[in-house]
């Protein structure tokens, strides 16, 4: 979707039936040829639905790869290479090809073969165990981490730097790109914390995790929230002046042996307005405090909307396409399709009309 987002001309293999989306019960007006703009992960990048057990469905993504910049797959070690789809068989015919593969625990090591998803790969790359409240369990964070953060975006990192390199040399390569990897560097600074002895292995105890006061949340009286960070000690001091907080009766903000009493004190004054009043008392104030908004409210948020940091898309919000460019703007969004055209599809990648039907009336395309 990156990719897409940024000018990419993507198409998706999946297996024949999947890229279809049954009409909801909500929604009887879907039709086959309709968008379906709340399929946002699959914005911009129409598919196709491929038999990768007959030959002719292996022969047309071979001929896709063949003009190509980057192949980007995400099977279980091996499976590539069964289908006669792996990095040399491509690239063989294609010098220039960028292989990109997706595994979660990497396509090397006792695990490469073993089943996981995000939650697992966050366990084992030591993030998990700092996710969380003090005596509380680990928290999975979503899937936003080790899915998104560590894999998918990484990958799109590691294929933009082989296509720049490929500028100079000439030639493809692959990029293997691990979840489970990708994890553990999304914690390279809070691992030099770890070994420097500033990190502790307790939950919650720490700076960034909910263990000091002035970086956490606060239920306001609505049942809202708020976020605060007054890491600094100058947002720190707007924070006190904000609440309403004697500064010498609060004493040395990192002193530890005061942070239960100042965090009783700012659940207690966080409790005594709704969350959009706190957020209009410190919208002057540099002290880094934010009202912790859902997915209905973000985008109308007046920051977003000035910005333009969602569109909407068939009536659906969702974020805008980043990052920026100043001379390459990018967008507009496109919705996935409820059944993308395989004629339309493969023909705007050279594959002839006839031949696109010839697969569809043999089963090989769906």
């Amino acid at each position: 979707m990156v990719l897409a987002d940024l000018g990419a001309d993507v198409v998706r293999v999946t297996r024949p039936g999947s890229a279809l989306v049954v009409p909801d019960a909500d929604r009887p007006d879907l039709g086959a040829e309709q968008r379906n703009p709340w399929d946002v992960l699959n914005r911009n990048r129409p598919a196709v639905g491929v038999d990768l057990r007959q030959p002719g469905g292996v022969r047309l993504v071979v001929d896709l790869a063949d003009g190509a910049d980057v192949l980007v797959e995400g099977f279980r070690p091996g499976v590539a290479e069964r289908f006669g789809l792996g990095p040399d068989d491509l690239r063989s015919r294609n010098d220039r090809l960028i292989y990109g593969r997706m595994t979660g625990w990497g396509r090397t090591g006792p695990l490469a073969e073993r089943v996981g998803h995000d939650l697992n790969y966050l366990a084992l790359a030591g993030v998990l165990a700092h996710l969380g409240r003090l005596d509380q369990p680990p928290t999975p964070p979503l899937n936003v981490v080790a899915d998104f953060g560590g894999g998918g975006m990484l990958l799109a990192v590691g294929v933009l730097a082989a296509l720049v390199e490929r500028s100079t040399s000439g030639r493809g390569q692959v990029v293997d790109a691990a979840m489970v990897d990708g994890s553990a560097l999304l914690m390279a600074p809070l691992f030099g914390a770890w070994a420097s002895g500033f990190w502790s292995a307790e939950r919650g105890t720490n700076l960034l995790d909910s263990g000091a006061p002035f970086y956490d949340c606060y239920r306001c009286a609505d049942g809202g929230w708020v976020s605060v960070a007054a890491i600094e000690a100058p947002f720190f001091a707007a924070l006190l002046d904000g609440l309403d907080l004697d500064p010498d009766a609060v004493g040395e903000q990192y002193d530890r042996t005061r942070w239960d009493a100042l965090r009783r004190s700012l659940t207690e004054r966080f409790a005594g307005r709704s969350r959009d009043e706190w957020a209009e008392r410190f919208a002057g104030l540099d002290a880094c405090v934010a009202p912790v908004l859902d997915m209905g409210e973000a985008p109308e948020h007046p920051h977003a909307r000035a910005r333009g940091s969602f569109v909407d898309v068939d009536g659906v919000p969702q974020p805008a396409p980043a990052p920026r460019f100043d001379r390459t703007p990018t967008g507009p969004v496109e919705p996935a399709c409820a059944g993308d055209d395989p004629v339309e599809v493969l023909g705007s990648w050279g594959i002839g009309a006839d031949r696109v039907r010839g697969l569809i009336a043999d089963g090989v395309v769906g």
